[in-house]
């Protein structure tokens, strides 16, 4: 046996057991590692105001705590204005339940020919096996919710916590990690650090526009439909389709629709088109031209860096995606060499046409075998001389 064999099988033995150690460490950490991702994010979201505050005098600490006490009361207020609102509706549609169970089934009678009445429905449905077997599901399922909710509350905790040590300690944090690399590579990372802050302020900044868009559109369509809390209804429609990935829209459209149902069943309909058509209307036109104007990356760009943060980390990537890609964008564009473009009518997408040929010719000639010259050489006449002996 070779007296390197020994060691080698040794050496690949502790290199599969690092991998696999490794693999399980980040396997138990995946959850961990997104809290911190988010609040990094929620930290640069909030550095420009910690830094004017911090400019003006201010303690960093201090400023980080202001600006969050800001965002939860601004946050709990939304939420008990909504809630209020909200239980008040609950309670009523419940009351007007059976005038609206009434209505459906004196149009089903006089539509098709039937002989239903509320008390039967009533009876059926509470003696159904599927309502049973819901009950029972539910009270087991207690539990569960309980156990989700804590873990949500536990997040949100360790987020904020997070969040708020790197916006207190962000000049702690550059100068503790410049220490370790050379001063042309702190130069580099600070310049990302700043692109990283613009990128997401812009980001955000989009973001709200589009809820005070949609917020609008979907309050002129409340009104209109003279549904109560129109105001309340357009804020909720607005901040949960935009700040919340992936089922923000669905959440947001549920509420409305709720309301709308106790107004008048068919108004639940009319919202439910708008807030489908409208969905549309901001994925394919508005979020792209804002996003690449507000970001400064393509609109193509944007939507295909949404679907794929959505496929690598589900609403957390598609919340983060955006911000991402335009600061790796902003901070690759200093290590492109660019050059000047030729003047040529091709750049711009126009292509020349030979004056006095037809549509015919030009696609014959576009068939033709390219190594023909564009058949040219075909149609020219042989030119005269001696021919060849024998």
């Amino acid at each position: 046996m070779p007296a390197w064999l020994p060691r080698a099988m040794v050496l690949a033995l502790a290199l599969y057991a690092c991998f696999r150690l490794g693999s399980w460490a980040f396997d138990q950490l995946i959850g961990l590692l997104i809290n911190v991702l988010i609040a990094f994010f929620l930290a640069l979201a909030i550095e420009p105001a910690v830094g004017r505050m911090s400019a003006r005098g201010m303690r960093r600490g201090l400023a980080t705590f202001l600006v969050f006490l800001a965002i939860l009361i601004a946050g709990a207020g939304f939420v008990v204005l909504l809630g209020s609102m909200l239980a008040g509706q609950i309670v009523e549609m419940v009351e007007e339940f059976p005038k609206y169970l009434d209505s459906v089934i004196n149009w089903v009678n006089q539509n098709f020919h039937t002989d239903l009445s509320r008390v039967e429905v009533q009876d059926s449905l509470l003696h159904s096996d599927w309502l049973q077997k819901y009950v029972q599901n539910s009270a087991t399922g207690v539990l569960d919710v309980s156990t989700t909710v804590l873990g949500g509350l536990f997040r949100l905790l360790t987020i904020s916590l997070f969040s708020f040590y790197f916006a207190a300690d962000g000049p702690r944090l550059r100068r503790g990690l410049c220490s370790v690399l050379p001063p042309a590579r702190q130069a580099e990372v600070l310049r990302a650090w700043e692109i990283a802050v613009d990128k997401t302020g812009g980001y955000l900044y989009s973001r709200g526009l589009m809820a005070l868009i949609s917020g609008i559109a979907h309050y002129i369509l409340l009104v209109f439909l003279d549904v109560p809390y129109a105001p309340a209804l357009a804020v909720w429609v607005g901040l949960v389709s935009q700040f919340i990935p992936t089922i923000g829209t669905y959440l947001a459209g549920a509420l409305p629709m709720l309301i709308a149902f106790t107004i008048d069943p068919w108004y639940a309909l009319w919202v439910l088109g708008f807030v489908v058509i409208y969905q549309q209307f901001e994925n394919y036109v508005l979020q792209p031209k804002l996003t690449s104007k507000t970001v400064d990356i393509h609109p193509a760009v944007a939507f295909g860096s949404v679907i794929a943060g959505t496929a690598l980390m589900g609403a957390v990537g598609a919340l983060i995606a955006i911000p991402a890609v335009a600061t790796l964008q902003a901070f690759l564009g200093a290590y492109v060499k660019r050059y000047d473009v030729t003047d040529d009518p091709r750049v711009h997408g126009r292509h020349q046409r030979r004056r006095g040929e037809s549509v015919f010719s030009r696609l014959r000639r576009a068939t033709r075998d390219p190594g023909s010259d564009d058949g040219e050489d075909a149609e020219r006449p042989e030119a005269p001389g001696p021919r060849p002996r024998g």
